[in-house]
């Protein structure tokens, strides 16, 4: 696929809820399906956990409030329920592959606590959370419920044969084929197509879950808005601080030289009859001074968007990176189809100014560069094995990155310990 239009519509992040594979062979061959099967039962033990949770602490918690002691209970309540439906966002993440930001409005930095009671019980997202946690108890065990009847009746099909050849029933309940093993042999084709339909279930099970989770516990309309609005605010910031980089480098570099040849032509042009040999020195000078001014120029549109990104794609781009660092980069680009331009572009940049940053400050002797696509998202990420301590400060490069990834909703993130290794990444949502 050709690369996208950079202001093609994308979906919010909490929409991105993935359908599965299509075709049996996809099917059995996607990790997620087997994420998938094991999720409610962990689902309906989660639900049970948080139902009791809050069932016990919430009338507790009303019935003192009429005592002091009923509002600090309460609040602790409510710090424990979002607590879980914090950690039910990274479990749906890891067992189903959804992607649901966290949508709590921030923290007020002053107003004492009364500002900070009025945040904590007028953000509509500790309403929401509460909500999805009372009803994923039974929601829970109506996926389980389902879930154990139809692998319980693929286990009743598929046993026959080996029943058959027993003599005896092996699960609950009594043979169902009449004669020999022979006889079996189409029950237990009959299981082994229900288990295939039984996987079929459990994706669409997570789908629903994931879809459900995604509207109680994602950004509500208002949410979503202002992290659009901040996005587009740090992505004019963005294109202004670059608009004023390509300003700077014109005026100190080419500029500079580009004047200097015109001076040193001027002057040639005055000792050509009198001094041609100074005239030829001074012309070996500007032929010089116009290669590093077309270097220079070179480098600079190379920095606002290079030329072999648009013609050959990331993986040549990225590779063309690598093989000018200092150290040994290993390159892994794991998508086929061409992301949208302003992806691509924002994953390129990512990987130019980290291993840039690496270069200068980390001492790393190697690196990697890992591209893959994933629910909906390019992931890009760089690794070294340098001394660490990179963080993103207000006005580095790190931060320009964050902007950049911003402009497109996407999000940017750095793990760089004392000692290293430094882990650059970046999610950048994409739609093909």
């Amino acid at each position: 696929m050709t690369a996208g239009a950079p202001g093609a519509a994308r979906r919010p992040l909490r929409e991105r809820v993935p359908l599965g594979p299509r075709g049996p062979l996809g099917l059995l061959a996607d990790p997620a399906t087997w994420r998938a099967v094991p999720y409610p039962l962990l689902s309906a033990a989660f639900g049970l956990t948080w139902f009791v949770i809050i069932a016990v602490a919430v009338p507790a918690s009303l019935t003192m409030v009429v005592i002091w002691v009923g509002l600090p209970l309460l609040v602790l309540t409510i710090l424990v329920w979002r607590g879980g439906a914090m950690l039910e966002r990274r479990l749906l993440r890891l067992a189903l592959g959804v992607v649901i930001p966290d949508p709590y409005r921030p923290r007020p930095a002053g107003g004492g606590l009364s500002a900070h009671l009025g945040w904590l019980f007028g953000d509509p997202a500790t309403w929401k959370d509460l909500g999805y946690l009372l009803l994923l108890f039974p929601l829970g065990l109506v996926e389980l419920v389902v879930s154990i009847a139809l692998w319980s009746c693929s286990a009743v099909l598929v046993a026959q044969p080996i029943e058959a050849l027993l003599g005896r029933p092996m699960v609950i309940g009594r043979r169902l084929a009449t004669g020999g093993v022979v006889e079996s042999l189409p029950w237990a084709l009959g299981g082994l197509l229900l288990v295939l339909v039984t996987l079929y279930a459990a994706r669409g099970i997570a789908w629903l879950h994931g879809t459900l989770a995604a509207a109680l516990l994602g950004p509500g309309d208002e949410a979503k808005v202002s992290h659009l609005r901040a996005s587009r605010a740090r992505g004019v910031d963005a294109a202004e601080a670059e608009r004023r980089r390509i300003e700077r480098d014109l005026h100190d570099g080419a500029q500079q030289r580009l004047l200097a040849v015109a001076m040193e032509l001027g002057r040639a042009q005055a000792k050509l009859d009198s001094h041609p040999e100074e005239a030829r020195a001074l012309l070996a000078q500007a032929h010089q001074g116009t290669k590093a001014a077309i270097s220079e120029l070179r480098d600079l549109a190379r920095g606002i968007h290079p030329a072999i990104l648009t013609d050959r794609g990331l993986d040549a781009a990225l590779s063309s990176l690598a093989a000018r660092a200092p150290v040994r980069v290993e390159v892994s680009v794991e998508i086929t189809d061409r992301p949208p331009a302003a992806v691509e572009s924002t994953a390129y940049f990512v990987v130019a100014e980290s291993l840039t940053n690496m270069a200068k400050h980390s001492k790393a002797t190697e690196a990697s560069v890992r591209v893959t696509r994933e629910a909906g998202r390019v992931l890009v990420e760089v690794r070294d094995n340098g001394q660490g301590g990179a963080w993103a400060r207000p006005g580095g490069g790190l931060a320009g990155l964050a902007d950049r990834a911003a402009t497109i909703d996407g999000t940017l993130t750095v793990r760089s310990p004392p000692g290293g290794p430094t882990v650059v990444r970046a999610e950048l949502p994409c739609t093909w």
